[in-house]
Order: C-alpha cells, then structure tokens, then sequence
C-alpha cells in the first residue's frame, strides 16, 4: 500500500475563490486590464511545469484533452490514461492535485503525490542532474561577478573542456539572441573564463511561454489606469523579451509607486523556497481586486508602524533609517498562477530596492476566508477544551493579525549593514557586512528562505501581544486576550505540524514556513516554565496521539521574553551578515532527533499518521465576449477545479502544449 504521504486523500478540502461580487464592481475598462494580465499570469505560469518534476510529467496534463462534465472525464483525443466511463473520486482527486500544484510534486512540501509510485522526494529543474551544492555555490560566485541575478535562471552542468569545468547559464526569455539589449553597454550573454571554470550565458528559457506572457501585458498596456501601471508593465515585458532582471526591478519601482489601485498584480520569478540553494525564483503571478473594509484595517497598521517599529528587540542602529511607507492592501484573488496560493505577500523581494524604497504588502481575503477556517474534527493535537469556541471562531481572527504583523512588520523591518554605508561608529562594533553584489538571498542561501520566513512569524507573536495593534484590528478586552491566545496556540501546534515536512533520511526540510515554525516550537518548549506541554498518547482509535497545549497565563511572563531574545539573535546574524552565527542557531534550533524528552522522530510518525491534506482552490476565468469580459466560475470540487483548468487556454491550448512538450523533451536528458 502507498504510504499516505504520497497520496491525496478523496476527501481533500477543495474550495472556490469566490471574487464573483469584487470582479462585478469593476468597471469595463479595470476588467479588460484584468483580463490581459491574468493572461499573461497563466501562460507564464505554465513555467511551473517545467521548473519541477524533471520534465517526466508533462504529458500528465495534456490540458487540452479532456472535457470534465458533471464529475466524469471524456476522452477527445488519441490520449488516453483513463477507460473507465465514470472515473474514481481518487482519479478526480489526483488529477485535480496536479493542476492545483503545477505538477505532481506538494508545492507546499515538494512531495511526490501520484499514486501507486515509489516514496520519492520532491525535486526542481534549477540545476541539471550532475549538480551538487559545490556547482551552485561556484555558480553564484559567478553570477555575482557578473553583476547577474539567478532570479530567472537555471545552471546546466555540461561536460569538462580542456580540462576545466563548463556550465551553461540560462536565461527566462522570450528572445533567443545573445545581442545586447537596449540600455546595455554589452551583452550579458556570451561565453565566460571564470576560474577553474568556464560559464556560456544564454537566453531563450521556457521561450514561447514568456512570448505569450509579454504580448498580453502589452495588450494590458490599453487599458492602464495610470503612468506607473503603463511604465510598469512595459518593464515586465522588456524582462520577460529579454531575461533581464534589472527590467523586471525597473517595473517592479513603478509598481511600488502604483498607490491603492483598485486592481492590483504582480507577475515574474518571485520565490525561491523550492531552490535548494535558495536563490532562484519559481514564476508566479497573481491578479486581484481591493477589499475596502479590510483594506481599512490594514491602513491602520501601516500608520502605525513607525510606532511599532521602535518595540521591536533589537537597537535602533538595526532598524531601517527611514520606514517607507507601504501600501497594504486586503485583496480577493481573481487569478494566482503558479504552484500554490499564499495567504499573504511581501514583495518585491529585492533587498536593494526594499531597504531604499519600499515594498507593498498583500493580504489575500478570499484565500483566507476560506483555508485558515478549521472544523473541530480536523484540529488535532489539542486537548478537547482548545477545541470548542472561541477557537474555531478566533483562529480565522488569529491568522489575519499574524499575517498583517508578519508581513508588514516581519518582513519589512531591519536592516540590511553593506560596505557601502557610512557608519563608522557602528561599524566599529560589528565584525561582518555585506559586499558588493551580495544579496541576503546569496549570502544564506539554503536556509535563507526559512530563517527569513521564522523572523517574520516571531515579529507576529511578539506585537501581537501589543494591545494599540489589537485594537487595530477591532479586539479588546477578553476578545483581545482570546486572540493572542490562539495565535500563540496555533503557531505552537503548527509547529507540531511542520514535522511531516522533515525527511530524515537526508536530515533536511522540504517547506520553509513549516520549519520556521517548528524552530519557534523549539524556542518555546526550551523556555520552560511549563508555557508549552508536548506529550505522547494513545488517541480513542487505539493509534499513537500527541497533545500540545499552551498555558495562557504564562505567554506573557515566559514566551514574551524568550522569542524577545531569539527574535534579536536572528536579526544580529541577519543585519551583520554572519552567515556562521546565523546558520549554526538556526540549524541547531532545527535539528530533529530521538531524544528525550519530546522523541520528535517518534512524534513525525504520529504527525504522518494523522495529518490533513492542505486544501485546494478552484480559481475563475475571465474571457472576452464582443467588448465586456465574462467571468466564467466553477464549483469548488475536483470536477470544478478540473474544468477550471482545461477551459483555461481556449484559442491555443494545442499550440501551448506543443511547446511544453518540446521543452521538456529537449531537457529530459538532463535530469537523469
């Protein structure tokens, strides 16, 4: 029998987006905008297919080919994986993963899911094969010479000549010409002695995705709002024509300086949690529309903030000179393309342009509406009175303070100490900064993704304890109290949950976020006092049980300090660039092993036992009809999300899977 890790269970939560009333209030002409940047999220987000699962699972999709009607799937080509008349819910269920997930890898995970398989862990196309950390690091060193972002590329080891070392770097682009690029003095493409090693540039990655992603942003361009939003869109199109990073950091300054847009997107190589090296970023774009009423509240923090900010633990010389002003912004999704919808956003992602001129945070309404909304049967872990209300009712309450703290306050605090600054006296106290083209991405590299997304999760345990922030969002007196105490809950618990995220057999973790919060998990049990109770039992099924639970009364007197004092460390490391300090507190805290007293090996097998699968959204279309845009909406079930899907590239889906099967062939040796 497939172990249950690698499998989704046929009662897997699916819910639809529900943005129907949002996208209705639009006007004609914010529609059509709409529309041509959703086209241009889907097509480059069919990037997602070929930056993971090797290349080998492509023809699983043939988007095209199938026509789900009313829960069954009838064959329309020569393609046929199914003969049954009325497939299985399991069917439906898988095939629903792979489009939810962008391939038959957890996005949330990277775990293998399709039935019937060897236990397999996930694995991306950043780096051919015959990679190994040593190629990645000598790459970067490479790039950053160059003055190269590895946002939009992926390395390619080939074999030696003349007895050096030779990689090929490849570029995201629509254009296949090495040629310098207008505003270049000369070409970042070419072939490279670097070292011991030899590195060719080449453009023309995922080549005709990033056509088809350019086009409909330039056919966005008619119906813009404003000069940012023309400006930037222009810049997408540029980097995604040319592989040019430093285009896409062009756009991205417009886009920061698009204040309060009714419709608001982002489109490019964003995240790069499923780098192992952490530096290359999976594509993504989403589309979504502004929620005023919790949009209200979020204005609120941001006004705040440079109140808040001084609360933090850490000394003022860590703190940014200047908070600049974001807008934060409660948003319904319209379209997210790629691999896996977030709850909240923080970009850009650029440190050069975050410590200098901003960012915007995003929280995604309709996503959390939905997915942070748990029912008492599914809350495991906890003892029976956790269960009953107010938790049920507060955690949704819970989550969304933790996601404004977490973004706004997490990710957009700090600073970021570089050679360039003119501070001696406080250079004189520091014995580490960063130089040159390094990045906090580069510098950390595999668990700078992790320790970034733990210090944002600290942040928002440790303000949300700050009675003006609860007010904030419209909690006081027990209600306030009943709020810091479900968050602090879930995030313990979610710690708990993290464990199926560890694979122990290569002593790593598969999902950023998840590890954060087993390190947080970490700190709090380590702070005694009895804040935190982790013990084994035996649940009423006769199955092993664990039970964590958090002693309200003491959040204050003993977590308060002790994530105060760990929540300072990380930033230290962070600011300082102590890449050693830093990854030895993290990794220890991240350590998973057998020992007394908490056994978390033994407590990974009762997570695995009783885990949940991670719910799925059934996202709309838009279509042109005469001069309106249509929505076009499906039911939140397998069938739904399946349909969703295959209506999605009416006009050119055989052009579109072509040319997905063309460029996974093309690479497949490569991952052998």
């Amino acid at each position: 029998m497939v172990d249950s890790q690698y499998y989704l269970p046929n009662d897997v939560g699916i819910s639809a987006l529900d943005c129907g009333e949002a996208f209705r209030l639009l006007s004609p002409h914010e529609q059509l905008y709409a529309h041509y940047v959703s086209r241009a999220a889907w097509y480059g987000g069919l990037a997602v297919l070929l930056q993971t699962s090797g290349g080998g699972d492509i023809s699983l999709l043939h988007f095209h080919t199938y026509t789900v009607v009313t829960g069954r799937i009838r064959k329309e080509s020569q393609c046929v994986i199914l003969t049954s008349p009325a497939p299985p819910q399991a069917f439906l269920v898988y095939a629903a993963g792979v489009y939810a997930n962008m391939g038959n890898y957890k996005s949330f995970g990277d775990t293998k899911f399709i039935p019937n398989l060897p236990q397999a862990r996930g694995i991306t196309t950043y780096f051919s094969g015959n990679c190994c950390l040593e190629d990645a690091e000598l790459a970067q060193k490479f790039l950053d010479s160059k003055n190269l972002s590895a946002y939009n590329t992926r390395l390619f080891k080939r074999e030696e000549e003349g007895g050096k070392r030779h990689y090929e770097v490849r570029l995201a682009s629509a254009v296949k010409e090495e040629s310098a690029m207008d505003g270049e003095a000369e070409s970042q493409c070419g072939r490279f002695e670097f070292g011991e090693a030899v590195f060719e540039v080449r453009r023309g990655d995922y080549a005709p995705l990033m056509e088809k992603a350019a086009e409909n942003l330039e056919k966005a361009k008619a119906y813009v709002a404003n000069d940012n939003q023309r400006q930037m869109l222009e810049e997408y199109a540029r980097s995604f024509r040319f592989g040019s990073i430093d285009a896409h950091k062009e756009g991205s300054r417009y886009w920061i300086k698009d204040k309060g847009p009714i419709v608001e997107c982002y489109i490019g190589f964003i995240e790069s949690y499923r780098d192992p090296f952490g530096s290359r970023g999976e594509f993504e774009g989403f589309v979504a529309v502004v929620n005023k009423a919790m949009s209200a509240r979020f204005a609120r923090l941001v006004s705040s903030a440079e109140v808040l900010l001084p609360e933090l633990p850490w000394p003022a010389d860590f703190e940014k000179d200047r908070f600049l002003t974001p807008d934060f912004t409660s948003l319904d999704v319209l379209t997210f393309a790629g691999s896996g919808i977030p709850a909240g956003i923080n970009i850009p992602n650029y440190d050069d342009i975050r410590q200098t001129e901003g960012f915007k945070n995003v929280s995604l309404g309709n996503v959390l509406a939905v997915a942070y909304a748990t029912q008492k049967e599914k809350l495991t872990f906890l003892e029976e009175a956790d269960k009953v209300p107010p938790l049920p009712f507060s955690e949704p309450a819970a989550f969304e303070v933790q996601v404004g703290l977490h973004e706004l306050l997490g990710h957009g605090s700090g600073k970021l100490f570089v050679k360039v600054m003119r501070r001696p006296a406080l250079f004189s106290q520091v014995s580490s900064w960063y130089q040159g083209s390094e990045t906090w991405d580069s510098k950390f590299s595999t668990i700078a993704s992790s320790y970034e997304e733990c210090r944002a999760e600290c942040v928002g345990l440790y303000l949300c304890l700050n009675k003006q922030v609860l007010s904030i969002f419209g909690h006081e007196g027990e209600d306030a109290e009943e709020v810091v105490y479900v968050n602090w809950l879930t995030m313990v618990r979610a710690g708990l949950l993290g464990l199926e995220f560890y694979t122990p057999e290569s002593k790593s973790w598969r999902q950023a976020h998840m590890q954060a919060r087993f390190v947080i998990l970490r700190v709090l049990l380590e702070a005694g006092g009895g804040l935190v109770t982790l013990r084994h039992t035996t649940g009423a099924d006769g199955r092993p049980d664990a039970i964590i639970s958090l002693d309200r009364d003491k959040i204050r007197s003993v977590g308060q300090p002790a994530i105060e004092k760990f929540l300072r460390r990380l930033q230290v490391h962070k600011s300082t660039a102590d890449v050693e300090g830093g990854r030895a507190l993290y990794e220890g805290y991240s350590a998973v092993d057998d020992a007394e007293p908490h056994h978390f090996l033994q407590l990974r097998d009762t997570v695995l036992l009783r885990k949940e699968a991670r719910k799925m959204f059934v996202q709309a279309n838009t279509r042109v009809k005469g001069e309106a845009v249509e929505l076009l909406e499906y039911e939140g079930s397998a069938a739904g999300l399946i349909r969703s899907f295959t209506e999605r590239f009416p006009e050119d889906a055989e052009e579109v899977e072509s040319a997905l099967l063309d460029l996974s062939k093309r690479d497949a040796p490569c991952w052998c």
